[in-house]
């Protein structure tokens, strides 16, 4: 595929800078140029526009060399659908091979057995801390149909881990998950109902989990990895799964930060009884109502037990519109819900310094 989209890990996962083509002729007038579809006509921003003067997709350079068009723009999702427009051609983001700096070239892909994983090593001759980052639901593979890219590059996390803390190991694990349909979830199941995270064949189950863990036994006794400074976090359904990975790797993990993590009556139980450092992150409120009675209620019972390292955040609106969360004014409740529950976003810029606090932790035992 000769076109090309450059890509990074920004705020909102995948996002696309510049688009390169192979061009005839004279460079276009960039006025003559814009990307169109689902990705850039929001109504955030079209909020960004009207209150910035520039928005996510805006046409910032165009340049040709040797027969190479280069479409620079704003950074903008690749999450969505999106089409480069160029006078009267048009090109589908279908058209492109997409090139992501840090995920492409520096996570290895591996498989051990039942576990496909995505892994970031340091230049190091000695043993170095780990990040292990559980990504979210609808971010894994399904049987038949596994790949461990979309697990790292949906999302802000673990490729900027590696860019940010370049001296530790980043491991981000792919999840297989049962095949529904999302608008026919209910996220506000009862509480004492749901079964999440209970069927081993899926998800962030503690046999799963417990087979991640191995991987990193190995390292360790390999030589690789630190044993007193292993790190676990992870967001929504991976937040879950890092409450659960509190348990299952007990004499593992140094620390934990989950973050909106799924809350069940087991994931409640360990939290509201982990001997573990752990910060607890969310937003305000989420897409999952009920989510922070118990948060609160297990950080509280945590601590009353004597854990004084437990905490918990709940990020304010200022907080959240610092990154551009729910800026957009009158969203209507279930899509400011929605969109909060990107609270892994300031959790994982170091907000409060969570991540720093989280990096500083020592296993002692």
């Amino acid at each position: 595929m000769a076109n090309i989209a450059k890509a990074f890990i920004g705020l909102t996962g995948q996002e696309i800078t510049d688009l390169i083509l192979d061009w005839s002729g004279d460079v276009p007038a960039a006025e003559s140029i814009h990307l169109e579809g689902p990705a850039v006509e929001t109504d955030h921003n079209a909020f960004l526009k009207e209150s910035r003067g520039h928005a996510p997709g805006d046409v910032t350079d165009v340049k040709l060399e040797d027969g190479k068009l280069t479409v620079s723009v704003e950074p903008s999702t690749n999450r969505y659908d999106w089409t480069l427009v160029i006078g009267d051609k048009k090109f589908a983001r279908a058209d492109f091979d997409v090139q992501t700096r840090t995920a492409d070239d520096k996570f290895a892909r591996i498989e051990e057995g039942r576990v496909m994983y995505r892994l970031y090593s340091p230049e190091a001759s000695t043993p170095r801390p780990m990040i292990l980052f559980l990504h979210g639901g609808g971010n894994g593979g399904h049987e038949g149909e596994r790949d461990n890219n979309k697990s790292i590059v949906t999302d802000y996390g673990p490729v900027n881990f590696a860019e940010d803390y370049p001296d530790i190991y980043v491991m981000a694990p792919m999840a297989v998950e049962q095949k529904m349909d999302p608008s026919k979830m209910n996220v506000n199941a009862k509480f004492a109902g749901t079964s999440l995270g209970t069927d081993p064949r899926y998800g962030w189950s503690r046999y799963y989990l417990g087979l991640v863990c191995d991987i990193i036994r190995r390292m360790i006794k390999e030589g690789k990895v630190d044993p007193k400074r292993i790190y676990v976090t992870g967001m929504s359904m991976g937040g879950g799964g890092t409450i659960r990975a509190m348990s299952v790797g007990s004499d593992l993990f140094a620390a934990a930060v989950p973050v909106c993590p799924t809350m069940t009556p087991e994931t409640f139980s360990i939290l509201k009884s982990i001997r573990r450092p752990v910060w607890v992150t969310s937003a305000y409120i989420d897409h999952t109502l009920y989510r922070h009675k118990y948060l609160v209620d297990a950080i509280m019972s945590a601590r009353d037990n004597g854990n004084n390292n437990a905490h918990l955040t709940l990020f304010s609106p200022e907080d959240l519109e610092k990154y551009d969360i729910s800026i957009t004014p009158g969203l209507p409740y279930p899509t400011l819900f929605r969109q909060n529950h990107w609270s892994w976003v300031p959790t994982y810029k170091n907000e409060y310094g969570i991540m720093s606090w989280l990096l500083n932790q020592v296993k002692e035992d």
